[in-house]
């Protein structure tokens, strides 16, 4: 039954804008209760929430403020005391080649503590009803070129996180599948991004070569994700063809 996102409460950080909103809309398309979507941008998010609810009813689609690297205790604490939760999508991420402790907060550790924070609720063996996590990776958490170091170092440490605690062995101990999704190029403002000095003007040039999938395609996809993927699994999707989805696998 958790393959089917029917009746699922789910939260979605970075649900404002671009693949968060995306997964959002999809996932309400497809059955979801309510969506709780999360962000720091608090106006963009007020109007991504009233698009939603005008689309799939009123009260499908609740925002509330948060910044993921400081909130985490009075959000979660506020949303747990509200809903029972059943999937949380960790979104929220940037591109700062700038600054490496801020990449990694957004990028790496705020994942980990969202993602720890809601497997301990909803493990089955801690009294929980079971769920899924799915973090949202890149495909820059496997594959490599010249730059985006910070970038690429945060994304293969959130594959790491997602192989690890979504192992079938966990799994099987608390009934929370833990899944990763990793898009490549796609069309957001993540693209506009902080790059470093280093190679700068090569880096643009590459970024402009690439096919730019859009946000809907993803959103599409993470639903078919959802469906198929076992514990511990990241799945690709790129290039802006139909839905064509390959499972990592580094073990």
């Amino acid at each position: 039954m958790e393959r089917n996102l029917k009746d699922k409460i789910v939260v979605v950080t970075g649900g404002a804008v671009g693949i968060g909103y995306q997964i959002s809309n999809f996932f309400l398309k497809n059955g979801a209760k309510t969506i709780i979507v999360l962000d720091i941008l608090e106006t963009t998010g007020a109007e991504a929430v009233k698009t939603l609810n005008e689309q799939y009813g009123e009260g499908k689609a609740v925002f509330m403020k948060c910044d993921v690297t400081k909130d985490l205790e009075p959000v979660s604490s506020e949303i747990l005391s509200k809903y029972k939760v059943d999937v949380l999508v960790n979104n929220a991420g940037i591109l700062d080649e700038t600054s490496l402790r801020k990449t990694l907060e957004i990028n790496t550790i705020a994942v980990v503590e969202w993602g720890m924070k809601f497997w301990d609720y909803m493990r089955k063996d801690n009294g929980g009803s079971g769920g899924t996590i799915v973090n949202v990776a890149s495909i820059y958490g496997f594959e490599f070129d010249p730059w985006s170091i910070y970038y690429k170092t945060s994304k293969h440490a959130v594959i790491g996180f997602t192989k690890t605690l979504g192992h079938p062995q966990n799994y099987e101990k608390t009934g929370v599948r833990v899944i990763g999704i990793c898009p490549g190029f796609t069309d957001t403002k993540i693209l506009e991004g902080k790059l470093s000095d280093f190679r700068k003007e090569e880096c643009i040039e590459f970024i402009k070569s690439q096919i730019l999938q859009k946000t809907e395609t993803i959103g599409e996809a993470a639903v078919e994700i959802f469906k198929i993927a076992e514990t511990g699994t990241a799945w690709v999707k790129k290039d802006n063809l139909p839905i064509e989805l390959a499972p990592i696998n580094t073990q």
